[in-house]
């Protein structure tokens, strides 16, 4: 009985595998690359962002001030979001877009380009290539269907793996060439032993790594998630709309409060705040959504009935110090008309199924887990190189086997 199963499920991962071994492996190639993206582009820019060390009591220039340094200094960019950090000697970040930003030195108001930018450009490329193989307009959605489906094939070809994998006796003998390596073998033997212990001590983190990447690609597997948690799924991408937030009418003639007195505001409400993020509307007025410069916490909550109005209120995303998980942040709705904070969300109080899909979003990077999450997604991807090659080596072997006298002696021991 074992043996038929063995044999219906052999032939489906040699399939799958062939289909879409070469996607998988510009795939993991991809994701191999951005594993350290955050860490490397912070290292290789530390110095960009650096300013000199103010005098004592040197007064920063108000938030207002700075983007208006900005629009100056360049006239076609277009601010979206700004961050501002407590330590003196960084600069503040003012995004312009989604992949391009200035900074602006907080005392002077100078404003200079991002670092590190052959980095940027290389790991820009990179995601291109993960997410959409490369394709640019019209042609992305093709794209990502093909790498979504090449994914959920990984994840199909994991799990067949496990079973293919499993030996009909558990005995030292019998095991240890299927979970250690072994030296001096040759061909279809190496190969053989490679792909097996490869997919051994890596098949917890290729689940994860492809079932997280399934729930990216899909909306239907993401709405999975809402639903096993017992909540309503989004009806477009991102968290699901919270409780309304009401914006009080302000009197007529009334004009929004300086962006400054708003970021005074926000700077109240975390003490050990890390970095503070407003996100921006194409005027530079507050803006409803969650900032794009760190990790999404909180989404489109509470704008649809202050939309009614016409109005929306100012939305922070504050990253605190020593904060868990390490992706969260506290966001934070302000009256821009008076810098009333109206709600203030933690990551442990949004819902459970919002909650979980946003672990989901970090454990696919390994972020979630800090560098040593990092370290184990990019060990992860780098396994699946290893696997396409070797299922790849022993496909062909298999189909175009070598002639008599030309096998090697470590291809005897090998079994099927």
């Amino acid at each position: 009985m074992r043996l038929r199963v063995h044999t219906l499920l052999f032939w489906p991962h040699l399939v799958a595998g062939l289909l879409a071994g070469l996607i998988i492996g510009v795939m993991s190639f991809t994701g191999l690359a951005l594993a350290f993206e955050h860490p490397i582009l912070e290292r290789a820019d530390r110095e960009t962002q650096q300013v000199a060390p103010p005098s004592p009591g040197t007064p920063r220039l108000p938030v207002d001030e700075l983007i208006a340094r900005v629009r100056a200094a360049r006239p076609e960019a277009q601010p979206s979001a700004v961050t501002e950090y407590p330590d003196p000697t960084r600069a503040v970040t003012v995004s312009t877009g989604r992949t391009g930003g200035v900074y602006v030195n907080p005392y002077t108001g100078e404003v200079w380009d991002w670092g590190a930018s052959g980095w940027r450009a290389f790991f820009h490329l990179m995601e291109d290539w993960h997410r959409w193989l490369g394709a640019q307009g019209d042609n992305r959605p093709v794209g990502k269907a093909i790498t979504g489906a090449s994914n959920a094939l990984f994840f199909f070809l994991a799990v067949t793996g496990l079973y293919l994998w499993w030996p009909r006796k558990w005995t030292w003998r019998t095991l240890r060439p299927s979970i250690w390596f072994r030296r001096g073998l040759k061909g279809k033997a190496r190969d053989w032993n490679w792909h097996n212990v490869t997919g051994f001590w890596l098949l917890p983190v290729l689940i994860v790594l492809t079932a997280t990447g399934m729930v990216i690609s899909y909306k239907g597997v993401s709405d999975l998630v809402f639903r096993l948690a017992g909540e309503t799924p989004p009806t477009a991408g991102g968290p699901p709309p919270g409780p309304p937030i009401h914006v009080p009418v302000p009197p007529p003639g009334s004009a929004p409060l300086p962006l400054e007195a708003l970021f005074v505001q926000a700077r109240k409400q975390l003490p050990a705040w890390e970095n503070i993020t407003l996100r921006l509307s194409g005027g530079g007025a507050p803006r409803g959504n969650a900032p794009q410069a760190g990790p999404r916490p909180g989404g489109n909550e509470g704008k649809a009935e202050a939309r009614k109005e016409g109005l929306a209120p100012s939305t922070f995303a504050i990253r605190e110090t020593g904060g868990w998980p390490l992706f969260a942040a506290t966001q934070v709705f302000v009256d821009p008309y008076t810098a009333q904070v109206l709600r203030k969300d933690a990551f442990a109080d949004l819902p459970a199924g919002n909650r979980t899909r946003r672990w989901l979003r970090f454990l696919h990077t390994g972020e979630a887990l800090g560098l040593t999450g990092q370290f184990v997604a990019a060990l992860g991807c780098l396994g699946g190189l290893f696997l396409v090659w070797t299922g790849f080596c022993l496909s062909w072997r298999r189909f175009f086997p070598a002639k008599p006298g030309l096998v090697s002696s470590g291809d005897a021991s090998t079994s099927e």
